[in-house]
């Protein structure tokens, strides 16, 4: 169970009487979701950062595809996957899917090719930046939807929202690292991946779903 301090005060406020004070607090308490875990253990994180490592390597200097075959039973679920790309703490790719068809560990390598070469936002990624590049992983539940934005819990959900063919993505990390409150949150995700109006998250038409992901690093795999 996941609990949000919403509110707190005492009888003060109200009545002026400081010798007799109640105390009193709002929280939000949320049912832990059964497909939080990815059920990934250790040595399979290890081996899905190895993949994307050797996917970088590869295509980034010889633009060759790295032909990777995994019998393991969880890195042959297909789950949602990004692959994002830092150097100097700066973001220089991000690529994923939200919903994926084929095994995880293909999808780590396509995403991994993805964040290199086809973000707009950045020109691809030269030989030379390579000993600069940091991997963060982040392996997504299956999205499930909610009926408005009192169900998002910052930080620890991601978020898909869309409508008219539109939609954008926010990975549950973008709150920690943004320091956004969640009004801010949804308004960047409507303007800034959805292309909709800052307001539409509180449109009955905007469909809003949320995911977990289990986010790791190489500094996490020690």
């Amino acid at each position: 169970t996941h609990v949000d301090v919403l509110k707190t005060g005492n009888s003060v406020s109200a009545t002026g009487d400081k010798n007799r004070v109640v105390g009193y607090a709002a929280l939000a308490f949320y049912a832990d979701e059964a497909s939080d875990s990815s059920g990934l253990s250790l040595e399979d994180k290890r081996l899905l950062f190895d993949i994307v490592q050797d996917t970088l390597n590869q295509f980034v200097n010889d633009g060759k595809i790295f032909d990777v075959h995994l019998s393991t039973e969880h890195l042959n679920q297909s789950l949602g996957i990004f692959v994002t790309l830092k150097a100097h703490d700066r973001l220089r790719g991000c690529i994923g899917r939200i919903v994926a068809a084929e095994p995880l560990y293909t999808s780590a390598r396509d995403m991994a090719i993805a964040a290199a070469s086809e973000d707009h936002r950045f020109a691809p990624v030269r030989p030379d930046e390579l000993k600069d590049i940091e991997v963060e992983i982040s392996v997504l539940s299956q999205p499930r939807d909610v009926s408005g934005a009192g169900e998002i819990v910052l930080g620890r959900h991601g978020v898909i929202l869309g409508q008219g063919g539109r939609q954008g993505v926010f990975l549950p990390q973008v709150a920690d690292e943004t320091g956004w409150s969640k009004e801010e949150f949804l308004s960047e995700l409507c303007s800034q991946k959805a292309d909709l109006p800052r307001d539409c998250w509180q449109d009955p038409q905007t469909r809003i779903q949320v995911f977990t992901a289990d986010v790791f690093a190489e500094k996490d795999l020690q």
